[in-house]
């Protein structure tokens, strides 16, 4: 197997049957690569986005006190309840980035220079078009 970058319209990805010989099979497993590489950074983003709204659920006194004896508020067990839904829901972001950037890297190691720069020209795309959204959440 050749450990150096090379152009070529062939290529195996990420599994057995995802065997390209053709160009235009090299062009859609292109665009592939470049979709999951903008969705890795809509799900980094997204998971930036929660956390800004997990922050926000805590309560505003971390007190010894406040812990110990929470007050009597209706509103406590409402806000401990939206943290951990956004903790689940970080969690599960969190997975799915972890698959997602280990088939792109996996795909890039294939060492194919198509891929390659469909993974650069996808994780571009994908942190220009979702980075505006981060202040909206």
């Amino acid at each position: 197997m050749q450990m150096s970058f090379y152009f070529s319209e062939t290529a195996v990805l990420l599994f057995d049957f995802w065997s390209v010989h053709t160009p235009t099979g090299m062009a859609l497993s292109v665009l592939v690569i470049l979709l999951l590489s903008m969705l890795y950074e809509a799900v980094k983003m997204g998971k930036a986005v929660l956390l800004r709204r997990a922050l926000l659920a805590l309560p505003h006194s971390l007190s010894r006190e406040a812990l110990v004896e929470p007050e009597e508020e209706e509103d406590t067990g409402l806000t401990q309840g939206r943290w951990f839904q956004y903790h689940v829901g970080q969690t599960l972001f969190h997975v799915v980035q972890v698959v997602l950037g280990y088939m792109v890297m996996l795909a890039v190691m294939s060492y194919n220079t198509w891929i390659f720069l469909g993974a650069i020209a996808g994780s571009t795309l994908g942190y220009f078009l979702v980075y505006p959204l981060l202040g909206r959440g």
